[in-house]
């Protein structure tokens, strides 16, 4: 699949996603959430895997992305309360503009060139989702700050995950990021809270976002590289705020219409660079 292609449905499918998880944490407590939709992920990859005779990846990628794993469970804790406090669209463009940043940070200094076209592409997904956080007149709530922190911890997850290059194997390298995260988040919440939905369908309905999305990065970054899938994905919060829009009636104003648009442009100039 083209590596463009893949990093825009990541944003598509994490947008998604992340809405319904979003939504499912104003319900219900994110431990919980993420205690029940990181197992589902991971048996639902496992399964595939093993469903196309897909081969174990080296031991060193499967480590990588248990480490991404770990870091993906705070971010994602940290996302999904922010999420629930609120407002959604500015609490998942704070989290997009810096867990684009970390990746394209490390990429550049690993060597990769985005070309004139590409470096024109990456400052307008960046504009266009710092546009998109504005509220002017408004306050941003409680949310932001912690989506700040979930923003950063998503950019590391990016990298750890990047680091598995591996193709042949590449949901098991998946399997082993939701495994981890699932063997330390599982048992707090049965400690803390017990495993019991509130929100059971809406919980259910988020997991396909968060599986896909994750598979669709990491073909983005195994064919066009860390900065390209990074940025690519980071888009994710134009879905989600669409959403937020289109269902919870969130409003948006002109700027923030603006940063959608620039920040497809820039998805464009990605793409064809």
């Amino acid at each position: 699949m083209n590596p463009a292609l893949s990093g825009l449905l990541s944003a598509l499918t994490y947008g998604v996603g992340d809405f319904i998880s979003g939504v499912a944490s104003r319900q219900d407590s994110p431990f919980r959430v993420v205690a029940l939709t990181h197992p589902i992920s991971a048996v639902m990859l496992a399964l595939l895997a093993w469903g196309l005779g897909q081969p174990i990846p080296p031991a060193h990628d499967l480590w990588w992305a248990a480490a991404g794993g770990l870091m993906g469970l705070v971010a994602v804790l940290a996302f999904f309360r922010a999420l629930a406090l609120g407002p959604m669209g500015a609490v998942s463009v704070a989290a997009g503009a810096l867990s684009a940043v970390v990746p394209v940070i490390f990429g550049v200094l690993a060597g990769e060139v985005l070309g004139q076209k590409g470096w024109l592409g990456a400052g307008a997904v960046l504009t266009g989702t710092a546009l998109l956080s504005l509220h002017p007149g408004e306050k941003k709530g409680h949310g932001v700050p912690l989506a700040l922190v979930a923003g950063l911890g998503f950019g590391f997850f990016f990298v750890l995950l990047g680091q598995a290059q591996d193709k042949e194997g590449m949901l098991w390298t998946l399997v082993a990021a939701r495994l981890a995260s699932s063997l330390v988040i599982v048992p707090i919440t049965m400690m803390r809270m017990g495993l019991k939905p509130k929100a059971p369908a809406l919980i259910l309905a988020s997991a396909p976002g968060d599986l896909l999305g994750n598979l669709f990065y990491l073909t983005a970054v195994q064919g066009g590289g860390l900065a390209l899938g990074a940025l690519l994905s980071s888009l994710y919060p134009a879905f989600t705020t669409l959403l937020a829009v289109v269902v919870l009636r969130e409003h948006l104003k002109a700027m923030q219409w603006v940063g959608v648009v620039i920040a497809m442009l820039g998805a464009v100039l990605l793409s064809t660079r």
